[in-house]
């Protein structure tokens, strides 16, 4: 990795092995962006409890789980430099002081709150659906849930949950990233890191903080088995380690067109989910759209050419795994020396930040 290099940060929460839809959704794009960038890719450890430090007890196995996967995906230490996020106590020392100058207004306001907000009105008030206005008028759901953040939100969202964009913004900041790779839905959250930065420029007369940028990235549509978004909640996986016969089996499970009935019949690839994997692996996936709306490929035969073109990978990604999860000394060793360079470049910036605030050193 060379200094000259801009800098990439992102990271993921560790929710144990991945899937086909983490790999193309960000994963892949990774292993991409390392050869030409100084890249900073960590276990999101600390993220995971904030809304899940009453359910732990896997935050660690599945941050080696994923881990795994990501080198068994082509992430190399020696190119990029992976850590866990929890293994960096500069993040915790820089989130507090960023703490110390983020309104509380605009992260009221965060997406991101908004929507696990819903997340856990869904999960916990189902059922106790009548809420009504002054009037006594039943209200909409989307009015519901606003009126149960304004009534309940000390008892829905702790410290950590509401401070989230803070250590979002923290974990980019600490290393003075350049760019975040996003998809377009993603931009606003990298604003709130850039808000926070200006404003702690602002307030210490200083460009003591990067502003990062999106580094906007072509997301695929990768739909799960049943056609759902692929989800590890919804069973409708295909994990990146699994040997070639189970995702042979599910990839002849997949759905398809419920009215082609027969292998004659013309199909609608449209909302196909063989034909949304095709669109992934195959360069001729006009040729299938094509043969499917004319009849002239079935449903069984169009499963069969998709997992051949899928097996490659499939095998090459059960291989690597299957050495990264014998050997998970190495795999601790990656971590801690990344953890040392992580902090290492954070350092000096944390000791700016402190002198601007007037800290004694």
């Amino acid at each position: 990795m060379g200094s000259s290099k801009e800098i990439i940060v992102s990271g993921m929460r560790p929710t144990g092995r991945l899937h086909l839809g983490n790999y193309f959704g960000a994963l892949k794009n990774w292993v991409d962006l390392q050869d030409k960038y100084r890249c900073y890719y960590f276990v999101a450890d600390l993220h995971a409890l904030t809304t899940a430090y009453d359910r732990a007890d896997a935050i660690a196995q599945n941050s080696r789980d994923m881990v795994i996967d990501w080198l068994s995906a082509g992430l190399d230490a020696s190119k990029c430099t992976i850590f866990v996020q929890s293994h960096v106590p500069e993040v915790a020392e820089l989130n507090t002081l960023l703490g110390m100058i983020t309104p509380l207004g605009g992260l009221l306001r965060a997406p991101t709150f908004k929507e696990q907000l819903e997340e856990i009105f869904e999960k916990k008030y189902a059922g106790q659906m009548d809420i009504r206005d002054e009037q006594g008028i039943p209200q909409t759901h989307a009015e519901k849930i606003c009126k149960l953040a304004q009534q309940q939100l000390l008892e829905l969202a702790d410290f950590g949950f509401l401070g989230y964009p803070v250590l979002m913004a923290t974990d980019i900041l600490l290393q003075s990233g350049d760019y975040v790779p996003v998809g377009q839905d993603q931009v606003v959250h990298i604003e709130i890191a850039r808000d926070i930065a200006r404003r702690f420029n602002d307030v210490y007369k200083e460009n003591a903080l990067k502003e990062p940028k999106p580094l906007l990235t072509k997301i695929p549509k990768v739909p799960g088995l049943d056609n759902r978004k692929m989800s590890k909640s919804y069973g409708n996986t295909i994990e990146l380690g699994d040997d070639v016969e189970s995702v042979q089996k599910k990839v002849m499970s997949m759905f398809t067109d419920p009215n082609k009935k027969r292998a004659t019949d013309p199909g609608n690839p449209e909302g196909c989910t063989v034909y949304a994997f095709h669109k992934i692996y195959n360069q001729n996936a006009a040729a299938v759209e094509a043969a499917c709306k004319a009849g002239e490929t079935g449903c069984v035969a169009c499963k069969k050419q998709l997992f051949e073109l899928m097996r490659p990978e499939i095998e090459k990604f059960s291989a690597a795994r299957k050495v990264y999860a014998g050997d998970i000394a190495q795999v601790e060793k990656i971590l801690k020396t990344g953890a040392q360079a992580a902090r290492e470049n954070a350092q000096p910036l944390l000791k700016k930040v402190k002198t601007l605030m007037k800290l004694l050193q």
